[in-house]
């Protein structure tokens, strides 16, 4: 019975998340009060800052809980400068979740890439350390963790990406094998800006971007580029295997290759079957069985 018990052991997916915790709480700040608005309110000291930085707090349980989807959490690490008042406050929250908590310099903490290096650092360590790793959640945005999640992925690990909407880089979405925006967790209210004035629109514009979005050239509408990814997912899945009907579950899985950022509960969808019933002129479901299936109409 032991050694059943070891075998099952063996077989169970071991994660490690490291979370740059400035990052995460700095793009959520911004992205609920307009683009930069944190350093210009705390260097200003403005007189609603803790108002503010209490509408933009962070569901720390919603990640973690997120992250123990892909397997057993062997390790979880945050960078800050804990002593800062704006992190503070997440200590108990942290601790009660068996996080690390990695102490930074104040001077690098609010450069927003302070973490980068330390954080880069124990993970390939780490990966090293613990040869039965199998997945790698990163839970912050920035472009400087492109070369990290690419490290990771060579050394055979399946890599999870989280960032805020409007705040993450494209380039290190597609360089994970999944991309999920904060917004798009499970439990976490969809984030809708104010509208009442001109100082809304940036924060707004950003938002409807999407789960990956920070590059000017993206395209503005996310329904219009999903709707391209479905299209070529299917050519692709339809000619590499000479098939007319795809199963549901590859064609998505075919998408998150192409684009690991998609993800239809962004787009406003429960279900990837609701997303294909939504592309009812595109697309044709074959819902006859528990085995849904999916092809291209034919435009003729």
């Amino acid at each position: 019975m032991g050694q059943t018990g070891a075998m099952t052991e063996a077989g169970t997916p071991r994660v490690a998340v490291y979370l740059d915790f400035d990052n995460i709480v700095i793009s959520r700040y911004d992205q609920v009060n307009g683009r930069n608005s944190f350093q210009r309110d705390k260097g200003k000291g403005v007189e609603d800052f803790p108002e503010r930085l209490k509408r933009a707090t962070v569901d720390v349980g919603a990640i973690i809980d997120f992250a123990s989807s892909f397997g057993t959490l062997v390790l979880t690490r945050a960078y800050a400068d804990w002593s800062a008042e704006v992190n503070a406050g997440y200590r108990d929250q942290l601790v009660g979740r068996a996080v690390d908590l990695v102490q930074l310099f104040p001077a690098a903490a609010y450069g927003k890439n302070g973490a980068d290096i330390r954080l880069a650092v124990d993970a390939v360590e780490d990966m090293f350390r613990l040869p039965d790793l199998t997945h790698v959640v990163i839970v912050g945005g920035d472009s400087d963790y492109i070369a990290l999640a690419q490290r990771c992925k060579r050394l055979g690990r399946y890599v999870v990406g989280i960032g805020v909407a409007g705040s993450s880089s494209r380039a290190l979405a597609s360089a994970c094998d999944e991309f999920v925006t904060y917004d798009a967790l499970p439990g976490i209210p969809v984030f809708e800006p104010p509208g009442d004035g001109p100082a809304d629109s940036a924060p707004k514009k950003r938002t409807r971007r999407g789960k990956a979005a920070s590059a000017e050239q993206e395209p503005s509408d996310p329904q219009a580029a999903a709707t391209g990814l479905l299209t070529r997912a299917l050519r692709i899945g339809l000619e590499k295997d000479d098939v007319e009907w795809l199963h549901n579950s590859e064609v998505k899985a075919q998408m998150r290759r192409m684009d690991p950022s998609f993800s239809e509960k962004s787009l406003g969808f429960k279900s990837f079957s609701d997303f294909l019933r939504s592309r009812s002129d595109l697309v044709e479901l074959d819902e006859s069985s528990t085995t849904r299936m999916v092809r291209l109409r034919d435009k003729a």
